[in-house]
């Protein structure tokens, strides 16, 4: 993985600070015109609000319960997801008993199965558990699916060509030429997790960051809603980052083509050598006496 340069991490560094400035003015100030920022708590409430939350138990008794079920709604719906895709994607019989179930499902909300999870099982913290599990689950799901079938059957003919059978093929074919594609559902799928945990904890939960920010809005905390906000996005951006990083570190065989921002390909430009003046003339003179000595000969060939 590239290192990003000095100027890119002073560069995000700024544009983090100019929107935190841009969010202190517009509230110290007031600012009302089509957009009320007068209701919002500024940066400098909500840092104060967020010492005070650090330096207490339930913010870190809230942290612990809504990483415990995100990991494990995360980690059932992955290993659920990959299973399931390359099962659909390698046999008919498969394709054809759980395609249409799962197509059927797969559209309704994860947060809509709430009422679903409160019937099925015994305790909230299992019915959380199971729709962060089926938040992801689809995802990793479809995109495990799509890997899986664009893969060249050249590879899996070599493979059998050689005397390996299926489990060789599954694991030395399918599993890490789909590798890319799983991470990639993978990574939506642990931010599709974190919005319906976090929504599960506000409707049914008992402790947990959803359940604290929704606690803070019913009693008119704005600065506490806040908080939530800001760590339910630090947690967000930490656990798909540590996903990508993981996904990288798995695929590091794959080429690796550097980012221009530009979008153009770099293309590298051929080394000149200094041409003499006579040594230039010789060079643009030959291919018009070439050209001229093959009109010839073509004009002879036609006269005979």
């Amino acid at each position: 993985m590239t290192r990003l340069p000095l100027a890119r991490y002073t560069l995000r560094t700024a544009s983090l600070a100019a929107f935190l400035c841009l969010w202190q003015l517009l509230t110290g100030l007031k600012v009302d015109l089509w957009l009320r920022f007068s209701q919002f708590p500024t940066v400098t409430e909500v840092a104060r609000a967020f010492a005070d939350r650090l330096s207490g138990s339930d913010y870190w008794t809230d942290l612990t319960d809504s990483l415990t079920r995100i990991l494990t709604g995360f980690a059932l719906a992955a290993v659920l997801g990959v299973a399931t895709g390359v099962l659909v994607a390698r046999s008919r019989l498969a394709e054809d008993l759980l395609g249409p179930v799962l197509e059927v499902i797969r559209p309704i909300p994860a947060i809509a199965l709430v009422p679903v999870a409160i019937l099925l099982f015994p305790s909230n913290e299992q019915g959380i558990v199971f729709i962060t599990c089926t938040a992801a689950f689809f995802p990793v799901l479809v995109s495990t699916r799509h890997a899986v079938r664009a893969l060249t059957p050249v590879w899996e003919e070599a493979v059998r060509t050689m005397g390996g059978g299926r489990l060789r093929i599954l694991g030395s074919v399918v599993l890490p030429g789909a590798l890319p594609g799983i991470f990639g559902g993978l990574s939506v799928g642990i931010g599709v997790s974190w919005i319906c945990v976090i929504s599960a904890e506000m409707i049914s939960g008992q402790y947990g960051v959803g359940y604290r920010t929704w606690q803070d809005y019913t009693v008119v905390n704005y600065s506490g809603v806040f908080v939530g906000m800001v760590t339910i996005g630090v947690l967000g951006w930490v656990t798909s980052t540590a996903v990508e990083l993981l996904g990288r570190r798995l695929t590091r065989w794959l080429p690796r083509t550097s980012y221009i921002p530009t979008g153009r390909t770099r293309v590298p430009r051929p080394t000149v050598t200094p041409v003499r003046a006579d040594r230039k003339a010789e060079h643009h003179t030959q291919p018009e006496q070439q050209g001229h000595k093959d009109t010839e000969e073509a004009h002879d060939e036609h006269l005979v």
